[in-house]
């Protein structure tokens, strides 16, 4: 057997002493991250600052105008907050070596923060959409000019917040949580500004939740993403962006491979992926340049940044488990 490194994946910890076998890792120091780490904390740091020192004006605020809107939205807000610390805190736990019974480090812990982010969201949303029913029938009065001054603050807060992320947003999950987050508040500020000026011209109260439900609404329909692509990396599902069908097909098509099976590509966080797989060659095991090539490959074709490659010569039937449970 040849090893090129020392990073092993659970359930495939195989000791094949036939001739010919082999297995080939690939992973380690050579993990690929989407975006600088320490740029993306700095991002981190700055969004929860402000919108920190901004839930704390709109409390002030909200307290001194007498306007439960305000400080509900502050609530929300506040929530945001700890979004953002739990992102920040999954990002750097990530980083961390793999260490004792924690093969992988912790990297799929942003995962479980691309998940609860966007719990989060939808309970935010539930949340407002409940306050906002229930005033649509009974519209209070609504201070215009406080409302409306203090949300357009919020419109700068969060859309330079969110302009922080956006970049990262494309490539990590974890980010796009917290991007969505900022999006969704800026989104909801112009809402309130734009009622709130709307309000201070007409006096139609029912405006101020008519806006908001609508907000309510979009901010539903683009966390939705988020929710199911997160639900699916912690099932180890194939990560999006990654076709399993032309992976297999590449790694048939390789000199010498009659079969592969026992093919698993699963997301270990939310900008690293890895894969394992038995390649059937029965002229025996090609040699470590010709697994090195094939592991390069799946890294730059299909973003796979950690591969473990198992040769077989294929005299002895192999069924993997996994296709056998119920």
């Amino acid at each position: 057997m040849t090893a090129r490194d020392h990073d092993h994946v659970p359930g495939h910890d195989h000791h094949d002493h036939r001739a010919g076998a082999g297995h080939a890792h690939a992973g380690g120091g050579q993990h690929h991250h989407h975006g600088d780490p320490d740029a993306q904390a700095a991002a981190f740091r700055i969004a929860i600052v402000l919108n920190a020192v901004f839930v704390a004006a709109q409390f002030g605020f909200g307290f001194a105008a007498n306007s439960t809107a305000l400080m509900a939205d502050a609530g929300h807000n506040l929530s945001d907050v700890l979004g953002l610390v739990l992102a920040l805190t999954a990002s750097i736990l990530a980083r961390r070596a793999p260490k004792g019974r924690y093969t992988y480090g912790l990297r799929s812990t942003s995962i479980l923060a691309a998940l609860a982010n966007a719990v989060l969201l939808l309970l935010a949303c539930g949340a407002i959409a409940w306050e906002a029913a229930q005033r649509l029938f009974a519209p209070p009065p609504v201070a215009g000019l406080t409302v409306t001054l203090v949300s357009g603050v919020g419109i700068v807060v969060n859309g330079v917040s969110a302009w922080l992320f956006m970049r990262g947003s494309k490539s990590d999950l974890n980010i796009r949580g917290a991007y969505l987050h900022m999006a969704a508040d800026a989104a909801v500020s112009l809402g309130v500004v734009v009622a709130g000026l709307a309000i201070m011209g007409t006096g139609w109260y029912w405006l101020d939740p008519l806006v908001s439900l609508a907000i309510v609404v979009l901010i539903v329909v683009g966390t939705w993403g988020l929710l199911h692509e997160s639900v699916e990396l912690l099932l180890s599902a194939v990560p999006a962006g990654i076709d399993a069908d032309a992976v297999s097909e590449f790694l048939r098509s390789q000199p010498g491979v009659t079969d592969v099976h026992d093919l698993h590509i699963w997301g270990m966080s939310t900008t690293e992926s890895a894969l394992t797989a038995h390649l059937v060659i029965p002229a025996g095991y090609p040699g470590d340049a010709a697994l090195d090539r094939i592991v390069d490959a799946l890294r730059t074709r299909f973003s796979i940044t950690h591969s473990t490659l198992q040769v077989e010569l294929g005299t002895t039937a192999h069924a993997c488990s996994l296709h056998a449970a119920v």
